[in-house]
């Protein structure tokens, strides 16, 4: 079986592609599983800036098949100086917590929404490079959901700002999403795991 180290140190993430993957013969391995810590200076300009330069530490560090994963998020109606862009965790130069991630994104839909809520997209970045060090990068996008004043009773550790997304379809939060869901609405990753697979 073929493996890829997944450059991050937030474990659900990790798990992201893993059953996906490994049904195409790829073992997604995590940070932790390699018994590595990386510091990584995510200073890019873009979701894929920084996506490579983290899959680019763990292979330089490891040889092994790596891959990176950035995201930038846009809150409609937010001004431009509190749009968090690729700056989801990070605010004022903190890291945020998940319950202080809740906190803050909640009260911007309380400030700036409308009846409780905000429309949302997610610009997803992920670059791959393989055993031969070859790059390649890839981008997708996630708009169909909104962010709410009031959270779920659950919480994805990891995704916090899960639990305040809802599904624009379904009006439902995507932590109470189940499988039958995910099918109605055709939420799928599937394009993502074939460029993964395709390029290790």
């Amino acid at each position: 079986m073929k493996q890829i180290l997944f450059a991050t140190g937030n474990e659900s993430k990790s798990k992201r592609f893993s059953k996906g993957l490994y049904e195409k013969g790829i073992e997604v391995l995590s940070l932790k599983d390699v018994n590595i810590e990386l510091d990584i200076e995510e200073n890019g300009d873009s979701a894929i800036d920084n996506a490579l330069i983290k899959a680019k530490a763990c292979y330089n560090k490891t040889k092994i098949p790596s891959m990176g994963m950035d995201d930038t998020l846009f809150m409609e109606g937010v001004p431009l100086d509190k749009q968090p862009g690729l700056y989801v965790r990070r605010v004022n130069g903190k890291s945020l917590t998940d319950e202080e991630m809740i906190e803050y994104y909640t009260n911007l839909v309380k400030e700036y929404g409308k009846n409780g809520k905000i429309n949302c997209k997610w610009i997803y970045g992920l670059a791959v490079i393989n055993e031969n060090g070859e790059e390649f990068t890839y981008t997708w996008y996630k708009d169909n959901f909104y962010m709410v004043s009031s959270k779920s009773d659950v919480l994805n550790p990891g995704y916090p700002l899960n639990s305040i997304s809802k599904y624009k379809s379904l009006d439902k939060y995507f932590t109470d999403i189940t499988d039958d869901d995910m099918n109605l609405i055709n939420v799928s990753e599937d394009d993502v795991v074939e460029f993964i697979s395709r390029h290790i």
